[in-house]
């Protein structure tokens, strides 16, 4: 009987591995060059396929490190950004020394560069571009996708500086002064070379003289005036100071 029944078993295993559809055994340069082509026909989805095939039938070559970066680029121009970012977290995990490797975290910063639309409601893919850009111009500062990721950086930096100033005047409005002084003061210090500095420093300026700190108030808008002479918010900042001065 124990025969009878492994006898079926392996006919059953048999007959399920031989439904299975296996694609046959083909070079390297056949299943690249066919994916590349699918690229150019922008008929990504077989693309990745045939990408994802590349590595399972020849996973030690370097067209296979390729193929996972040409998967996670083609995810990236769906756009498909969580795919995209798995794929090179992937890579990166996998091949961290691998020439492409500056190459993947330019990709992934901007897989989350690309989600930026709204300072209110992409502070999360703003400060994950921030770090994932950093982290490529301090592990391969020389290379070309770093020279690009300084100038992202200094737009990502915007946004976050942008992010205090509306928490900040959130704060003022609502007359909780001291909490509405350190997102100022925040900007300020860590935010030195965005457009957000001169209403930042204003925003210090007006502030302080709601709470009577006539001094703090007066040095701010002394700041502001000594590095954005031309600045409207110089002008408002003095006008400020002056109808202080009169009362």
């Amino acid at each position: 009987m124990k025969k009878i029944l492994l006898s079926l078993m392996m006919v059953l295993l048999i007959a399920a591995c031989s439904s299975e559809k296996v694609l046959p055994e083909r070079t390297v340069g056949d299943l690249y060059n066919e994916a590349m082509d699918k690229v150019e026909s922008e008929d990504y989805t077989q693309a990745i396929k045939l990408f994802e095939e590349v590595e399972r039938q020849h996973p030690y070559s370097e067209w296979a490190a390729k193929s996972q970066i040409m998967t996670a680029y083609l995810y990236y121009k769906q756009p498909r950004y969580t795919e995209s970012i798995l794929a090179l977290d992937r890579f990166l995990s996998l091949h961290p020394g691998n020439r492409y490797a500056p190459y993947a975290h330019y990709l992934k910063g901007m897989c989350y560069y690309e989600q930026i639309t709204d300072i209110r409601r992409a502070q999360d893919s703003t400060q994950k571009a921030y770090e994932t850009f950093n982290r490529l111009i301090v592990l391969y500062p020389q290379s070309d996708y770093a020279k690009d990721a300084v100038g992202k950086i200094r737009l990502t930096y915007n946004h976050i500086a942008g992010k205090e100033m509306e928490i900040g005047r959130y704060y003022q409005k609502q007359g909780r002064y001291a909490a509405a002084l350190n997102r100022f003061a925040d900007v300020v210090r860590n935010y030195p070379n965005t457009t957000q500095v001169e209403e930042a420093l204003y925003r210090l300026t007006e502030t302080y003289l709601a709470l009577g700190l006539d001094k703090e108030a007066e040095r701010s808008a002394a700041v502001l005036g000594y590095n954005y002479p031309s600045s409207a918010w110089y002008k408002k900042a003095y006008a400020l100071m002056q109808a202080k001065g009169k009362k």
